[in-house]
């Protein structure tokens, strides 16, 4: 009997971007790592970003109980006090707002730092996720790389998301008219939300590296609740 391929295989195997092993002479195709070096992936450009994003390590020992209870109450307490420090140089807006019903589940709350919440971190998720499902961005989740580059991918997406809606709160009359404000008061406005939401995204993921409890959206939003009750 004969163990080796077959003729009419080869120029299917080649086709298919296979090589031949030396010791065993059988058609086996390549990592997954050598076939997504010969074609452009839009992850790849999230490489340059990598070094300037922040990130907290993973640990590299097992967190007690104790100091995840500790991180944990160290981040809610940050996000509560973010909650009731009003933004400076915004106008006082007495009319209605228009995300009211919207504010426990985004955990934001109106004229503070976290006016944003968790909207660009649970945006950024969504979005992201949908792009790997349907396949617009090639992920291999078995990849380490492709962890880490994804997972930074999700964290820009999510700062440019909250700086496009911290530009769009102030643009829209949100803290009062532009002109009124002026572009010192606006761009200090926009710097305020945008520092609060990068605030939100690394508490958020130092709580899902675990050194905290459980998630810090689901956090968040049950200590907004409770405040609010």
């Amino acid at each position: 009997a004969s163990f080796g391929p077959r003729r009419g295989c080869v120029s299917s195997s080649l086709a298919a971007g296979c090589f031949r092993t030396p010791h065993t002479g059988w058609w086996a195709r390549p990592p997954v790592c050598c076939r997504a070096m010969g074609k452009f992936r839009l992850l790849n450009l999230v490489k340059p970003c990598m070094c300037v994003l922040p990130e907290v390590s993973t640990p590299d020992r097992k967190i007690p109980f104790r100091e995840k209870i500790l991180w944990t109450a160290i981040s809610l307490f940050v996000f509560l006090v973010c909650c009731q420090i009003p933004l400076y140089g915004i106008a006082t807006n007495k009319s209605a707002d228009p995300f009211y019903w919207m504010r426990v589940i985004l955990a934001s709350n109106r004229g503070t730092l976290m006016e944003l919440g968790i909207s660009p971190i649970v945006t950024s998720g969504m979005v992201m996720q949908l792009l790997a499902g349907s396949k617009i961005i090639e992920v291999d989740q078995s990849l380490k790389e492709d962890r880490v580059l994804f997972q930074g991918a999700q964290k820009l997406f999510g700062m440019l998301i909250t700086l496009g809606e911290a530009v769009a709160y102030v643009v829209s009359g949100m803290y009062g008219d532009v002109k009124d404000l002026g572009a010192g008061n606006a761009i200090l406005i926009i710097l305020q939300l945008f520092v609060a939401g990068m605030l939100v995204i690394v508490l958020d993921e130092l709580l899902q590296k675990g050194y905290g409890l459980g998630s810090g959206i689901s956090l968040f939003i049950a200590t907004n609740i409770c405040e609010n009750i």
